[in-house]
């Protein structure tokens, strides 16, 4: 009888130790990391023009969902796809005017109080992923790199000045589609991330009255993952 019990009591411990396996090695299987991403940027421009300068403080703001393709066996290396929205203020002295072709003047000797541009952008992020994780480690360092394609939806620029104040929407001049090299680097909550644009924000037609417009933009700030 006592040997019944035991081989009964045996059974049921190794059948829920196996069904208890196998749903680690199914969790292993299927997992997938950092799928939705929040970010918030400081916007510099690089290659100013002769005389342009920013002033007061640039912001981006990034949100979207990507979707995560494992491509080992540790489901620790993978190419990651997605989509998301992006708005972007670039603060500095260079005027824009609503006329067509519109015009690019830098100010100097005038007296304003804000002068911007901003964009929202559609984008598509393509990305090669590394990190230390696994089914059951929610805290784990990554790099992630790749590229990032956008496309331009909305367009404003802001003049408050002398000798007087002046919104644009729509605004003619900026490259419809702009794309660049990502980079998120970091650990569990905090990732740093940078943007650098490989093609100018403005076309081959925008110039002031003595050079070419041909800034990129750069974003630093960081980067939140959620499942």
């Amino acid at each position: 009888m006592k040997i019944h019990v035991f081989l009964f009591l045996f059974c049921n411990v190794f059948v829920a130790v196996y069904a208890q396996t196998n749903k680690v090695v199914e969790s292993d299987s299927l997992y997938r990391e950092d799928q939705i991403y929040i970010g918030v940027t400081y916007n510099a421009l690089v290659n100013l023009p002769n005389g342009a300068s920013q002033n007061s403080f640039s912001t981006g703001f990034h949100v979207g969902l990507i979707r995560d393709f494992p491509i080992n066996k540790q489901r620790d290396v993978a190419i990651g796809l997605g989509l998301g929205y992006s708005i972007n203020t670039f603060n500095q002295n260079i005027r824009i005017s609503a006329t067509s072709p519109p015009t690019y003047t830098i100010l100097k000797g005038i007296d304003y109080s804000k002068n911007n541009f901003s964009q929202h952008l559609l984008e598509a992020p393509l990305e090669f992923r590394w990190r230390t994780s696994n089914a059951e480690t929610y805290k784990f360092w990554r790099v992630y790199t790749g590229v990032k394609v956008g496309y331009l939806l909305v367009s404003k620029s802001v003049y408050k000045g002398k000798p007087e104040n002046e919104t644009h929407r729509g605004l003619a001049g900026l490259n419809t589609w702009q794309y660049g090299l990502t980079l998120s680097v970091g650990y569990n909550t905090w990732n740093g991330y940078v943007y650098y644009g490989l093609n100018p924000i403005f076309d081959s037609n925008a110039s002031t009255s003595t050079q070419s417009i041909e800034m990129n933009a750069l974003k630093i700030g960081l980067i939140f993952y959620l499942l």
